[in-house]
């Protein structure tokens, strides 16, 4: 079987005083404070969230 590929994405910046769409895609990515790393599956609606907002998060690895 193979293995599912996953992204670790870090959260870079404080969502606050950014609109209600992006804090919502932090969210749904599951990131809640500063520094928080979480592991996702590498799916193109994760990618498509990270794009949305590349200058809070930032991909580890």
């Amino acid at each position: 079987m193979s293995e599912k590929q996953t992204i670790r994405v870090r959260q870079i910046k404080s969502g606050i005083g950014y609109n209600k769409k992006q804090n919502a895609c932090l969210r749904g990515l599951g990131l809640r404070r500063m520094q928080q790393e979480v592991e996702l599956e590498d799916t193109a609606s994760v990618r498509g969230m990270v794009n949305k907002i590349p200058h809070l998060v930032q991909i580890v690895g």
